[in-house]
């Protein structure tokens, strides 16, 4: 499942939904949260946005490649868009598979992907009112680097 949406998921309803599929012995999930910290500076909210219809192929596509590379039975893959506030969650990636070793590494190649490759534009609210476009960081590409084929 993919979802581009701008209300928030519980973690534990989508935990249970993976937790149906049969054949499966492990799950891994990520939640990522918004932070009140960003290179130094006290944030007060992000606004994210996106290109609907691009984004939720972009996503799609994700996720293809990481069932082309690990043996993944189900996926879920959520994406929150819109006015966030401080320790809001954004995502949720969650994996089930056979065995822990594909879910960890197929959830970690699909977040690394989202925080590069996925069409969202945040926009964080400084605590003194300024605003900036948050790209991705140095950090963020070289992490996916290991991903090469």
């Amino acid at each position: 499942m993919i979802s581009v949406q701008q209300q928030d998921f519980n973690q534990q309803v989508e935990h249970e939904r993976l937790r149906c599929q049969s054949s499966i012995g492990a799950i891994v999930t990520f939640t990522g949260l918004v932070r009140d910290i960003n290179d130094g500076q006290a944030v007060s909210d992000l606004s994210l946005e996106h290109y609907p219809g691009m984004t939720e192929k972009c996503l799609v596509d994700i996720v293809e490649k990481a069932k082309a590379r690990w043996h993944i039975i189900a996926s879920t893959v959520i994406h929150r868009v819109g006015q966030l506030s401080v320790t809001d969650q954004i995502v949720f990636v969650g994996i089930a598979s056979q065995h822990r070793g594909d879910a960890f590494a197929a959830c970690e190649f699909i977040m690394d992907y989202l925080k590069t490759e996925a069409p969202f534009w945040k926009k964080e609210t400084m605590e003194n009112g300024q605003t900036k476009w948050v790209d991705a960081r140095e950090s963020d590409q070289k992490t996916l680097s290991k991903w090469a084929e």
